[in-house]
């Protein structure tokens, strides 16, 4: 017999109602605060939903979130001492990823911003960007992949993702 309200059928032939779970947000920790919101809310366009200051654990957590789609959410995480040492990805962490209109406009506002475009959106469908911090943030044309076009087409990787 299933005892747990997950939403799945467990052979018992009765399918519970609710889930157990709903996601949240992912976490990401940043070094700079102030780069990190020019990063994610002055180039991405992401909007900052929350901000709580923690004044006894010193750090502060800032929610942040594409336009309309509130449900998935990133948290920036800036503890105000210096860590030890440099904070690392992790070996179970890949990327970010979000779907956007129009890859070639957002990675042009990007570019325009300084950040490296370092898998440029040759096909028309896939761009990846860092963030102060190298977190990889993948971009993917809404849509179909639109018809490849320069200076994109051409341009060569740059660093890692």
């Amino acid at each position: 017999v299933c005892d747990i309200d997950c939403g799945i059928d467990c052979g018992t032939g009765a399918v519970q109602k609710e889930p157990l779970m709903k996601y949240l947000h992912t976490m990401v920790r940043v070094t700079d605060i102030d780069a990190s919101l020019a990063f994610y809310c002055g180039g991405l366009g992401l909007k900052e939903l929350k901000r709580n200051d923690y004044p006894a654990g010193r750090f502060t957590l800032v929610f942040l979130a594409a336009p309309g789609d509130e449900e998935a959410q990133v948290e920036l995480t800036f503890n105000w001492d210096p860590p030890a040492e440099p904070y690392g990805m992790g070996r179970a962490f890949g990327h970010l990823a979000y779907e956007v209109d129009d890859i070639y406009a957002l990675c042009a506002h990007l570019q325009a911003k300084g950040i490296t475009i370092n898998r440029p959106p040759r096909d028309g469908r896939m761009a990846f960007v860092r963030s102060p911090d190298l977190v990889s943030v993948e971009l993917l044309q809404k849509g179909a992949a639109l018809p490849p076009a320069e200076p994109w087409a051409s341009m060569p990787n740059t660093g890692v993702w």
